[in-house]
């Protein structure tokens, strides 16, 4: 090969190498910005992967103290209750030795429990004693004309006489066993007899079980007069009620003989002569009522704070205020002067019944409103025949002073 050949051989190969190299150096400034923005966008996307990372185990790191708290709260009010608990069973320990005293408070009324009206603003809760009645055999404009007296009777008012001396007794422990037989026998009567029916007529049984037993006792006694009344207003055989009515007289004079400061005694034994007054003539009707007035005033001076005895007061005035002219001669015929009251007197009664205990009873709403309708007051009696009517009747009392109360409102429509 010439000299001039390979000459420009070699420039050819130096073009050719130069015109590579050229390429090389135009591929590198085309790839390099691309490459940049690549690895811009893979450490991107890695830092928002972090940052949801750190997001997430933020969220989880407060979960788990909102946990924390919850169950925090829930110790804290577990052991308040465990507390609470224990102060409890600390007051159970100490009132448990002193549970025969608290029944005796709550027997002598220092509980402060009043007897409601049986049927009285219905809805309320009846909690204790409701009044059970007694029923007239006739109603109350026959008794008039016919000059009764009592022949209805409801729970009194307050503590009895021997349930104050049970106070003074000491306890269980120590007591003989015949009386603590005997206050268990007198609570457990003294419960049966605000019940149903059949509940009194559980407690004349249970009575008459232990009268020889206990006939001696004046708070036993005066509690079989009691539940001889309850016997006699639930039996419609005449015959039966004459027998009921003079075994529990005799029963109560008893107790008023063993012990005359009973203020119970004396209540029981005035509505026993109230009730013979239904059966009685003209002249044992007319003794029997001197006796009833004579009694209740002592009960009432023994127990002034009861409502039923001067409801019982309010009965007996009206009764003989409208005595016949025939009652008022034989009773001058056996007595020189006969017993003497007025409607204005029967009125006081039953408005202090009343004042002491508000709506103490429907028949005494039906008296008041007689009382004034007598008297001539008419709006007076229209607004208490509206009391009276306010209550349901419920017991046996109620729902005769429901007929009278009909009666009554015939006459004032007229």
């Amino acid at each position: 090969m010439s000299h001039s050949e390979n000459k420009g051989l070699i420039l050819g190969i130096m073009a050719g190498a130069a015109g590579i190299s050229l390429v090389l150096v135009w591929y590198h400034k085309i790839r390099k910005p691309g490459a940049t923005a690549l690895l811009d966008l893979r450490n991107r996307f890695h830092y928002v992967d972090l940052q949801n990372e750190m997001h997430n185990e933020q969220g989880t790191v407060m979960a788990l103290q909102r946990r924390q708290l919850q169950i925090l709260e829930k110790l804290n009010g577990l052991l308040l209750n465990v507390e609470e608990l224990k102060r409890e069973v600390k007051f159970l320990k100490e009132a448990v030795p002193k549970l025969e005293e608290l029944v005796r408070d709550e027997l002598q009324g220092k509980a402060d429990v009043r007897r409601i009206s049986p049927s009285h603003r219905a809805t309320r809760k009846r909690r204790a004693e409701t009044a059970y009645g007694a029923t007239e055999t006739t109603s109350s404009e026959e008794a008039d004309s016919e000059g009764g007296y009592i022949t209805a009777h409801t729970d009194t008012e307050g503590e009895s006489e021997e349930e104050r001396r049970w106070i003074s007794l000491p306890a269980e422990s120590a007591r003989p066993e015949k009386e603590t037989e005997l206050f268990n026998l007198l609570q457990q009567v003294d419960s049966l007899c605000c019940g149903s029916d059949d509940d009194k007529k559980e407690s004349f049984r249970l009575l008459l079980e232990k009268e020889e037993k206990y006939g001696n006792h004046e708070g036993f006694l005066w509690r079989l007069a009691r539940a001889y009344g309850d016997m006699f207003e639930m039996t419609t055989d005449i015959e039966e009620k004459k027998k009921y009515v003079a075994n529990g007289k005799i029963v109560a004079e008893k107790a008023i003989q063993l012990d005359t400061m009973s203020a119970d005694s004396h209540q029981w034994f005035a509505i026993m002569c109230g009730y013979m007054s239904e059966f009685d003539s003209i002249q044992n009707k007319i003794k029997n009522g001197c006796l009833f007035k004579e009694h209740l005033d002592k009960a009432i001076e023994l127990k002034p704070q009861d409502p039923f005895l001067y409801y019982l007061n309010g009965r007996w005035c009206y009764s003989v205020a409208q005595l016949s002219w025939i009652e008022k001669k034989v009773a001058a015929t056996l007595f020189g002067t006969p017993p003497t009251s007025t409607v204005q007197e029967a009125l006081q009664n039953f408005l202090k019944a009343e004042e002491m205990h508000p709506g103490y009873s429907k028949y005494n709403y039906v008296f008041l409103a007689k009382c004034y309708k007598d008297l001539g007051h008419r709006s007076n009696a229209l607004k208490y025949c509206d009391f009276a009517s306010s209550v349901l009747p419920v017991t046996n009392e109620d729902k005769e002073a429901q007929k009278d109360l009909e009666a009554l409102l015939l006459t004032l429509q007229l």
